[in-house]
């Protein structure tokens, strides 16, 4: 698997392999060379910026400028607002999006009071201010500034009329024009329509304010809006059905069927021909989101999607095969330590085991030098992200170390995002009570190494007598406080499976499965299990450390996924010189195992799920394992090494031109739709 030998030799391929051959055949990445537009523009022509410019931000040059006088506009929910991946796809990319057009990348998303604390107000100047006031004088209140990230890209938040009236005219239109019919109050659909409609209003703004009378240097002469999912695209079919001049591009991440379909074990790609798009959103009751979507990738220029697995997707639910593939990068030198990665995983290390000694050791010791830590990360989706193959799994590890006697414990942690009541009374008092011994022990250190030192240069002290010495240096306050720490420290029950009192738990499916499958953390279980339905972050009384900073401390990210449009967890496993396993049903492993025949050697194992049955994946799955737990530490730190060594071929310089391509071939459909006009 990871290094030679590790898993054995890699699946054969199956029938399921050719329909993906066949589906990169028809969603490739690589467009027409026709499509390549725009290229190597003359420097000279390049427009200088517009108002409210930071110095550092310039206009690029070369040939991997953008098209000359053309400004590029990406709207998505999740710009300034953290909510999934997209919001990371769109934050990694900034830098490679700002090499190709400067300061003519605009991101657009909604204003919350989550997305304002990472926004900064500015003053537009130029184009940019004509836009705002144009907003302003149809009643839309667009706030202009930057967004702190990487690379302060402009950055326009439209607030949404959430009045009874505009609403329901909105509706309306949207029924009349497009036959989208939608329910009397859903907070989804009317969030989509109203901020549908104030993105309409920005890109015709934009769009009939390019290159037309009052032009300033800063103006450019053609505008792309790029959309991001359903949630954000419903301005596409009004800005096609008005002939704006605007090229558009949509990307959907996920259809919105395929997760419905996955959640309830009804996703088979190889039978996905047959599934008709309208009858399964009835059937799940999601008509208006589905024709919301349909409709946004029928009226694109250039309807994308982010690897060729949700393309068949597209094709069969959607009725349109995408024009391009888009994979995810990420920006990889923000993770990028050096060769400090190996220290900065020891030094993380050291911070989950202050959580494992918190959780598992007033019940029981094992060795923390013998101790891997396994983990898997993502949605609560315990079926689409594999929760339930990674615990089948580790049922089947739990008894395999047995059998093979290894010495050798693993503690797998389950990290994703549930409604709970906070963390447990007990891991709160275990966690306070393990930093009050750390602080005890810190003080006898401290006193008693004050008392030491005069001694020591007096002579004594020598390694018989040391101990007699320093039992006589301790006072007997500290002795007894050391004592009571200790003893408070210890209790009678086995460590919870569970961090949090989660709600409904009676009903949970993860701790149902776990209680199912007997990982009960007994003292003889090599496989531990650690259930935290909150992601990590500093603040937790828990952790207070970073996610990033977790997933280097870990040995291993676990990632079976039975629907993942593209998954971000492995690559940034990468990033962080953590191996990882992720699945032929996930976008990062069909790409990996389609471009990689080695990738099993250098840290990414793609376990096969397509077409196969859930006990044989577990049973794979678990092999894999077990080879891991049989690495000696040498083996981990070469396959470490091996693993972030590739990480770069991941990242935005690699992978951005797809979106440059998919960008020029909107804007040349653009100038065909027009020049067919007159």
């Amino acid at each position: 698997m990871f290094a030679p030998g590790w898993a054995g030799a890699r699946p054969n391929r199956r029938k399921s392999d050719v329909h993906a051959r066949n589906a990169q055949n028809r969603v490739s990445g690589d467009l027409p060379e026709h499509h390549a537009a725009g290229r190597a523009p003359d420097p000279a022509r390049q427009p200088r910026s517009g108002g409210g410019v930071a110095p550092q931000h310039r206009d690029p040059v070369g040939a991997e400028a953008g098209p000359s006088r053309a400004a590029l506009f990406e709207i998505a929910t999740e710009v300034c607002n953290k909510v999934g991946g997209i919001y990371q796809v769109i934050r990694s990319k900034i830098p490679a999006m700002q090499e190709r057009w400067g300061d003519r990348y605009t991101l657009v998303g909604p204003y919350t009071e989550q997305a304002a604390m990472e926004f900064e107000a500015d003053v537009p100047t130029g184009w940019y201010a004509r836009i705002i006031e144009r907003l302003a004088g149809e009643g839309v209140n667009a706030r202009y500034g930057r967004w702190l990230v990487r690379g302060s890209p402009r950055t326009i938040l439209l607030e949404l009329d959430w009045s009874p009236d505009r609403l329901a005219d909105l509706k309306y239109m949207l029924w009349q024009h497009h036959g989208v019919e939608c329910p009397g109050m859903h907070e989804h659909v009317d969030r989509a329509v109203l901020f549908g409609r104030a993105t309409y209003q920005l890109i015709r703004a934009a769009a009939e304010l390019a290159g037309g009378e009052g032009s300033t240097p800063d103006t450019p002469e053609r505008v792309i809006a790029h959309f991001h999912e359903w949630l954000a695209g419903l301005a596409i079919p009004d800005l096609r059905r008005d002939g704006v001049d605007a090229a558009t591009v949509f990307t959907t991440h996920a259809t919105l069927l395929g997760r419905y379909l996955a959640s309830n074990h009804e996703l088979d790609y190889d039978k996905l021909h047959y599934s008709n798009g309208e009858h399964q959103s009835q059937r799940y009751n999601v008509p208006t989101e589905f024709r919301i979507e349909k409709a946004c990738a029928h009226a694109a220029h250039s309807f994308t999607t982010v690897s060729p697995i949700t393309g068949e997707e597209c094709q069969h639910l959607l009725g349109r095969t995408p024009d391009a593939v888009l994979p995810n990068g990420l920006d990889v030198e923000r993770f990028s330590v050096g060769p400090d990665f190996h220290a900065m995983h020891g030094e993380c290390k050291k911070e989950i085991h202050r959580f494992t000694m918190a959780h598992f050791f007033p019940s029981y010791q094992f060795d923390l030098d013998r101790t891997l830590y396994f983990f898997t990360s993502g949605r609560y989706e315990p079926v689409n992200k594999g929760f339930d193959l990674a615990l089948e799994a580790m049922a089947r590890l739990n008894a395999q170390i047995r059998d093979f006697g290894l010495d050798v414990n693993v503690i797998f942690f389950i990290v994703t995002n549930r409604p709970t009541e906070g963390p447990l009374p007990g891991s709160l008092e275990s966690r306070g009570v393990l930093n009050e011994l750390q602080s005890v022990c810190e003080r006898i250190v401290q006193d008693a190494g004050a008392k030491l030192f005069p001694v020591a240069a007096a002579g004594s002290g020598m390694p018989g007598e040391l101990a007699e010495i320093w039992s006589g240096l301790l006072d007997d306050y500290w002795k007894m406080r050391y004592r009571k720490t200790q003893q408070a420290f210890k209790r009678d029950s086995l460590p919870a499976v569970v961090t949090h009192k989660v709600i409904g738990e009676d009903t949970d499916p993860v701790l149902n499965h776990i209680r199912q499958l007997g990982l009960h953390n007994r003292p003889d279980d090599p496989v531990k299990v650690v259930y935290h339905p909150e992601f990590i972050r500093p603040e937790s009384p828990l952790w207070g450390i970073e996610y990033e900073q977790f997933v280097r401390g870990c040995h291993l990210g676990v990632f079976p996924s039975a629907y993942e449009p593209w998954g971000y967890t492995p690559l940034e496993c990468m990033a962080l010189g953590v191996p990882a396993i992720t699945s032929d049903l996930a976008g990062f492993g069909a790409y990996v195992r389609e471009r990689f025949p080695d990738h099993d050697r250098w840290g990414v194992n793609v376990l096969r799920r397509r077409g196969r049955g859930f006990h044989d994946s577990a049973a794979e799955l678990a092999r894999w394992l077990l080879a891991y737990c049989r690495l000696e530490r040498h083996g981990r730190i070469d396959l470490r090494n091996a693993v972030e060594r590739r990480a770069a071929g991941f990242g935005w310089s690699r992978l951005a031109p797809a979106y440059h391509r998919a960008h020029d071939a909107a804007l040349e459909r653009l100038g065909a739709e027009i020049a067919s006009r007159g």
